[in-house]
């Protein structure tokens, strides 16, 4: 992940959210880290059912895919994608973890917060998770922004790149690519519709 460049991430996860209606009322920090915290949890739930992306059966299917080349013109290629995604990683331990990140990312592209952490941060962060099963590590994560608070005194921002910082040691930790599941999951959410069929 050190290629990454976070801060664009969420100005991109930002526009997404703002293209699908998410931010069209104010929600407080709260309401936002909620989902947030949802989606971790989601990540617990596959974890429990030991679901794990088939990434390379995905990239089998987009590579072979009539649909996905656009060689169907009675079917739109995007159609092709969403269903490679839903048949081989839709609701696994790696989506839900981009999830968090991607939620993650557009709170701060709301707030307006700078993403900003070194790779002796991740490493570190990393090195924690050793010490602590999936479970420990999720409910570390998903306590962050009570601790950070009443603990330390720290700014929302840091409250936000700690919770950040966790989920990124975490998927190092397990060994998932979190960048390339990030990118998927927008893509995959760029053709959702609006609200992605939900009240809120």
């Amino acid at each position: 992940m050190n290629k990454m460049n976070l801060n664009e991430l969420r100005d991109k996860a930002y526009k997404i959210a703002c293209e699908h209606g998410f931010h069209n009322q104010e929600l407080s920090n709260e309401h936002l880290l909620c989902f947030i915290i949802s989606e971790l949890m989601e990540a617990v739930e596959a974890d429990r059912k030991g679901k794990r992306a088939n990434v390379d059966w995905y990239n089998k299917k987009i590579a072979n895919s009539r649909i996905c080349q656009g060689l169907d013109p009675n079917i739109p290629k995007e159609r092709g994608y969403e269903v490679a995604y839903n048949e081989t990683i839709k609701g696994s331990i790696e989506e839900e973890l981009a999830d968090a990140v991607i939620r993650l990312l557009d709170l701060a592209g709301l707030r307006g917060i700078d993403i900003n952490f070194s790779e002796v941060d991740i490493y570190e962060s990393t090195e924690i998770c050793s010490d602590e099963s999936f479970t420990e590590s999720i409910y570390s994560i998903s306590t962050i922004p009570i601790r950070y608070e009443y603990e330390y005194d720290y700014s929302f921002d840091k409250q936000l790149n700690g919770m950040l910082l966790g989920v990124i040691g975490l998927s190092n930790y397990i060994g998932i690519d979190l960048l390339w599941h990030i990118e998927q999951k927008m893509k995959y959410n760029e053709l959702r519709e609006k609200m992605h069929g939900k009240k809120y």
